[in-house]
């Protein structure tokens, strides 16, 4: 029997945007509730995205480091053994914090959790299928932050045992002899890095020409290069087209568009890695006529609002990167709207980042952007060969590039390849939020020896005046 409640703000979906938003909600007076229809909040980042990778990669990272690179620190280890069981637990250990710390986090705030499926019932009702039955929520304003699903390809149906969405990776029983990626994106070269440092030869099959998408062509050219070194395989312009699936493994057949001929390709494991979509089934967008673009994402104005104007929408589910930051920020947007009427996202400053090693990360237009609108600029650029921090570290790899308008020297892009790139890329984040120029940059104080006196570098070499060589 379902039981009717009142709100100011329902979210449906727990991910960054829902429990964030759900969260500034609170802080502003309004009662809330949060409809997820798994048992944890957190949504694909907490869960099987974000955060498992991270835990991974940094693992996978450490025995890599303890087979090839201690000895150089005069660090003697012998027998180095990998421990997959062990290594998913702690994985699972970190997921299972963060995603009770967010349950924490609703209650302290006195925000309703309800587990089950939302669905919009009118442009004031959201039904909630549980286990249970269903309840009835009355509310003033509804957010949809569903988030996104993996693309799946028509001839690799998901098993994720032998065909494997990210999901999937994170989960592995044991490490495949041979994987098989499809996709050079994000997704597709962290979770290849994580399995190649266990012990996997991994092959990336990509469509297009680079890696890494619209990223800056010079840095995902030398992170390919490095990439390689590391023992992963590309294969460039190549499109997958059917695939034979059996109990111990898989063979992919693929265009070579460059020579225009069919190959065949054999792996105990398939990462098809090839996006996400927008995730919106069953919550009833149909019935209150609530519209979506070609690519399956809801339709919303400059206030995040749907045709309904108490109706909002944010994160994966609409348009722009789908980057649990970028959900966040307009999971509290939203809340703010609805409380006092303001509220916005800049998305000129949203950083992008790819987990690798050594990471890359960016934000701000790229300089092939640039050319592409017009714009003239200038770039300074420094290594991290001659970063005393990178030196001692021995993580070398990489460069930091600053871009800055011609006439005004307002930074534009800045684009780093190197180590903990994206924990540096937050001050040129900071700098670009407060309308920045690269001489703000080349002046301010950096702690020597750090990685960031790379940004500081690469900024005065803007102009010529780099010091540390």
């Amino acid at each position: 029997m379902s039981e009717e409640k009142n709100y100011d703000l329902v979210i449906i979906g727990g991910g960054p945007a829902g429990y964030t938003g759900a969260t500034r909600a609170a802080q502003l007076g309004l009662k809330v509730a949060i409809v997820e229809k798994n048992k944890t909040l957190g949504g694909t980042c907490l869960n099987v995205g974000c955060i498992p990778s991270k835990a991974l990669l940094d693992s996978s990272e450490h025995f890599h480091m303890a087979q090839h690179e201690f000895d150089q620190h005069g660090v003697d280890v012998s027998g180095v053994k990998l421990n997959l069981k062990k290594m998913m637990e702690r994985k699972d250990k970190v997921v299972s914090d963060l995603t009770g710390g967010v349950s924490y986090i609703m209650k302290k705030n006195k925000v309703d959790h309800y587990v089950g499926l939302g669905k919009l019932v009118d442009e004031n009702t959201v039904e909630v299928k549980t286990d249970k039955g269903s309840e009835t929520l009355k509310t003033k304003n509804i957010m949809l932050s569903t988030g996104s699903v993996p693309n799946e390809l028509p001839f690799l149906k998901f098993d994720e045992k032998i065909v494997v969405s990210s999901t999937g990776a994170l989960s592995l029983e044991k490490v495949p002899k041979k994987l098989l990626v499809i996709g050079a994106g994000v997704i597709g070269l962290e979770l290849g890095s994580v399995w190649n440092r266990l012990g996997s030869e991994v092959t990336v099959l990509e469509f297009s020409k680079k890696i890494c998408g619209p990223m800056d062509a010079k840095s995902t050219k030398k992170l390919q290069q490095v990439l390689t070194k590391q023992g992963l395989n590309f294969i460039f312009e190549a499109k997958a087209s059917s695939a034979d699936v059996k109990k111990d493994g898989v063979s992919v057949t693929y265009e070579d568009m460059k020579n225009k001929e069919e190959k065949t390709i054999e792996a105990d494991v398939v990462l098809v890695a090839t996006g996400r979509k927008a995730f919106s089934e069953g919550l009833g967008l149909e019935e209150l006529g609530i519209e979506k673009d070609q690519r399956g994402m809801v339709k919303i104005d400059e206030h995040f609002r749907t045709k309904h104007k108490n109706i909002y929408a944010v994160g994966d589910l609409v348009r722009g990167p789908m980057l649990a930051h970028k959900a966040e920020e307009e999971g509290v947007a939203v809340a703010e709207i609805i409380a006092t009427g303001r509220g916005h996202v800049n998305y000129e400053t949203v950083p992008g980042v790819v987990y690798t090693w050594p990471e890359l990360a960016s934000v701000g237009a790229t300089e092939e952007e640039l050319k592409e609108r017009g714009v003239k600029y200038k770039a300074g650029q420094f290594p991290f060969t001659a970063n005393g921090r990178a030196k001692a570290m021995n993580s070398t790899d990489g460069f930091v590039k600053v871009l800055a308008d011609s006439t005004t020297d307002r930074v534009l892009g800045v684009h780093i390849l190197g180590p903990r790139a994206s924990d540096i890329i937050s001050e040129a984040v900071v700098c670009m939020e407060f309308g920045g120029s690269s001489e703000d940059l080349a002046r301010s104080f950096h702690a020597h020896p750090t990685l960031p006196e790379a940004i500081r570098e690469a900024a005065l070499d803007v102009d010529k005046r780099a010091r540390q060589f």
